[in-house]
């Protein structure tokens, strides 16, 4: 499901995921915690997410990375000189993740 001219104005949850590679639960998680702006339609409460909120999500997160790599340089040295040591386990993980 991509973004963009022609596509839906809202996405399902399952639509939310595949485009951010995460599990449905994962996507249901930012949607309850406040992190993405999401509606409950009908009355079964089924949830949405306006594609716009999806883009405009996905700039903060590309934003809060540019602040967290600009407060964290990253020394210049060669992929032959770190080893799996220096990397934590919280620099391979996503903070998405529920």
């Amino acid at each position: 499901m991509a973004l963009g001219p022609g596509a839906p104005r809202f996405l399902q949850l399952t639509d939310v995921a595949e485009i951010l590679n995460i599990s449905d639960n994962q996507a249901y998680a930012l949607v309850r915690r406040g992190d993405l702006k999401g509606v409950k339609i009908g009355g079964r409460g089924v949830w949405r997410v306006e594609a716009a909120e999806l883009e405009a999500y996905i700039q903060r997160l590309y934003a809060e990375t540019r602040s967290f790599i600009d407060s964290h340089p990253f020394d210049d040295l060669s992929s032959d000189d770190l080893s799996s040591d220096d990397l934590s386990s919280d620099d391979l993980s996503s903070d998405v993740d529920a």
